[in-house]
């Protein structure tokens, strides 16, 4: 299972790291991917990280200004998320996924975890 925490409200502009812990597998084993849902949309895929670790992908919204890393010791994944805008306000999950081909293509698989709260105010 995943436990997804460092959410919270920041400024337009400001920066956010979120973690992803996982349990009872390796994330060096799995591709991981981070989603998001705002409220009335549905779920998208922003950010994927292979099991090597090696070429991330991102979604067109968030290239250039987040960045996915993982720690296989810590068995977690993170996500640094930079200039912030109020578009990016959504619950924010990680996940088991297949990440080939572009976002919208990716599928999660797996449980979710209760995902973790980030709101960019204006």
């Amino acid at each position: 299972q995943f436990v997804e925490s460092g959410g919270g409200l920041v400024e337009t502009g400001g920066s956010l790291r979120l973690s992803c812990a996982a349990s009872g597998f390796s994330v060096a084993e799995y591709e991981i991917a981070w989603f998001r849902q705002a409220p009335g949309k549905e779920r998208e895929g922003i950010s994927c990280i292979t099991r090597s670790g090696g070429n991330p992908s991102y979604a067109d919204s968030v290239s250039g200004r987040f960045i996915i890393s993982k720690d296989n010791a810590r068995n977690t994944v993170y996500l640094q998320m930079n200039n912030l805008k109020s578009e990016d306000t959504a619950v924010y999950y990680c996940t088991r996924a297949g990440c080939a081909g572009r976002p919208g293509a990716w599928y999660p698989w797996g449980s979710w975890g209760q995902g973790t709260q980030v709101t960019v105010s204006a």
